[in-house]
């Protein structure tokens, strides 16, 4: 196992808005938002007939939700092109679908201040199961239009061979 080390003279936690997702061993570009990595493990009550009358709880499933990815809408294929290995229009009649390669591990980074990789997630068995290449359209409004993917997963891990980077001096 890993062991941890504490830069001690950094006392801010990291910020939300620096990191970057890779896949098929390139970064995907533009992604500006990503949901929460979130897990839920059921409970499960139990009680022995002899006990008094309160139960015991223990693990029980474990789910992974799933996870959205956002971005501008740009000439980059990657989203729809990744969509598409799950179900695809005009491929003929039950050739719609491939479950040879439609799955893929991602990375999420996430980095300091001063640019460096502070945090490494990684997510397990990702596949697409919405996908939507552009937003409402409003010609009264003023904003881009967002393209996102929903991912499910089954399961994400920190990788503990990322340490805390030495966060440069200005001196």
């Amino acid at each position: 196992m890993a062991e941890f080390t504490v830069n001690a003279l950094r006392f801010d936690p990291y910020k939300n808005f620096k990191f970057r997702v890779k896949w098929d061993g390139r970064y995907v570009a533009g992604i500006s938002k990503v949901s929460a990595l979130k897990r839920t493990t059921e409970v499960v009550k139990h009680r022995h007939g002899g006990d008094p009358s309160t139960s015991r709880k223990s693990p029980g499933r474990t789910e992974f939700d799933a996870i959205t990815l956002e971005r501008g809408v740009t000439h980059d294929p990657e989203f729809e092109r990744w969509a598409n290995r799950v179900w695809s229009f005009g491929a003929g009649l039950g050739a719609e679908t491939s479950l040879a390669d439609f799955r893929k591990d991602i990375l999420l980074e996430v980095y300091n201040e001063a640019g460096q990789v502070a945090l490494t997630y990684k997510i397990y068995r990702c596949w697409v199961s919405e996908f939507q290449p552009v937003a409402d359209f409003d010609a009264n409004a003023n904003a881009i239009s967002i393209q996102h993917i929903k991912l499910e997963n089954e399961g994400w891990e920190r990788d503990l061979t990322v340490v805390e980077p030495t966060e440069p001096t200005l001196a």
